[in-house]
């Protein structure tokens, strides 16, 4: 932006405009500042679901089961799991819940599957009256579901770590490399000033700049709009996507303000670094996510399960209790979480 624009306070959310460059003349900075409303938010696709088929073989009535697949589901919402109560696509992690008598009571067992169909992990539910679960007691289905969606939910965890992990290459293991595509609909130099300042900005935060988008992990491009507002000034808006190597859009960062008619037709020049600034630590963020996802989000892929801990036995064992007085008639107390060591890989240290 070039010197001699006069300095106008306006903005969405009452910001102003002022700050100065080297030569002290105030130049409009219309996304300088904290962002707050609509000035810029993070808008994100769902990350991948896991499905909760309704149980075949759960010891429950139809209805009832329906019932108890919406009972987990819920549950594991409540835990940060994107979890939906559906039928299995080819691309889903799945949860299938099972249920064995034991005497007078029923224990459920809840296995993970990969999109594959290969058990991943499971873990043992707490003992349930045989009786209430065959009638398919709400109170005890909902009960049986809150008891185990935590353990679930840290278990997708440890897959999804130890899946990064144990791939040498994953970006566990490396910063990301990110090609910035361009910017498209700015008017004056905006186009080229947005895209080169987001290029200078993303290797500062740890992210490997690569000119090749074939060659990144994630790819950033943007598009600006601009239409009439209120008062003689301009509503701008800069959308910058993110998509993976495999073209999936992974999020996009919006920013949202106003500024006088006419004052980036020309030279965007400061604005466009503080735009970018602002727009690099967002997308920063959104390939964190994409490093450690939020616990519980099912991984992507087949997954790897996380290496054995003493107490986990291969899948489909069921590990010795411990000796107990009761009759043997008594089921077992809930088993601890059970891996399938035939995944297990040697995890590669960072």
């Amino acid at each position: 932006m070039r010197a001699g624009v006069a300095a106008r306070g306006l903005g969405s959310g009452g910001m102003g405009l002022v700050l100065a460059l080297a030569a002290c003349v105030p130049v409009p900075r219309p996304f300088a500042g904290p962002q707050t409303g609509e000035a810029a938010r993070l808008v994100e696709p769902p990350p991948p679901r896991l499905a909760v088929p309704v149980p075949a073989n759960a010891l429950l009535a139809d209805a009832d089961a329906r019932s108890f697949a919406t009972d987990l589901a819920v549950a594991l919402l409540g835990n940060e799991v994107p979890a939906q109560a559906v039928a299995a696509k080819h691309s889903d992690w799945r949860l299938v819940a099972t249920a064995e008598m034991h005497g007078a009571q029923v224990i459920p067992r809840y296995a993970i599957m990969n999109p594959a169909g290969i058990e991943i992990a499971h873990v043992e539910g707490l003992p349930e009256p045989a009786a209430a679960w065959a009638r398919g007691d709400s109170g005890v289905l909902q009960s049986a579901a809150e008891d185990v969606a935590p353990k679930l939910a840290a278990m997708l965890t440890s897959i999804d770590a130890a899946q990064k992990q144990n791939d040498p290459n994953s970006l566990y293991h490396r910063p990301p490399k990110v090609a910035v595509l361009g910017v498209d609909g700015a008017p004056g130099d905006g186009d080229s000033s947005l895209a080169h300042q987001m290029r200078l900005q993303l290797p500062q935060l740890g992210v490997i700049l690569e000119n090749d988008p074939k060659a990144a992990d994630f790819t950033i491009g943007g598009q600006v709009r601009l239409s009439p507002a209120a008062a003689g000034n301009s509503r701008i808006e800069i959308q910058w996507q993110m998509r993976d190597a495999s073209g999936h859009d992974l999020g996009r960062i919006v920013q949202i303000n106003e500024v006088p008619s006419g004052t980036l037709d020309q030279y965007w020049g400061d604005v466009a670094i503080v735009v970018a600034q602002q727009a690099a630590v967002g997308m920063r963020e959104v390939m964190e996510k994409q490093r450690h996802p939020p616990p519980g989000t099912p991984p992507p892929g087949n997954g790897t399960p996380p290496p054995g801990n003493g107490t986990a036995t291969a899948a489909g064992a069921r590990p010795q209790a411990a000796p107990s007085s009761e009759p043997p008639s008594s089921p077992p107390p809930s088993s601890p979480p059970s891996l399938n060591p035939a995944a297990l890989g040697e995890p590669t240290q960072p």
